[in-house]
């Protein structure tokens, strides 16, 4: 019976809307070089995160790899017109 009560805690822990201060402490984690892509998708597809950080995660890593594409098709063109100038 016990047991039971902790996945239902552990549930609701994942339900509750995250406070300020744990967007801020998120914010700050995501300063840190390299450990925020981990930090991005640990939080985009970890079981135990709640249950809005994980849709925010995952909505900022669909932006990134738009962004990414995006850039690379910008520079890919500016590439290719410098080459065939001819200089």
């Amino acid at each position: 019976m016990e047991n039971n009560n902790s996945q239902v805690q552990n549930g609701d822990i994942n339900n509750q809307p995250m406070t300020f201060k744990d967007w801020i402490l998120t914010d700050l984690l995501l300063l840190i070089p390299i450990a925020n892509l981990v930090l991005m998708f640990v939080w985009a597809f970890g079981k135990d995160v709640n249950k809005s950080k994980k849709a925010f995660f995952q909505a900022q890593l669909i932006m990134c790899a738009i962004g990414l594409v995006i850039y690379i098709i910008f520079f890919a063109t500016i590439i290719a017109s410098i080459m065939n100038r001819g200089y």
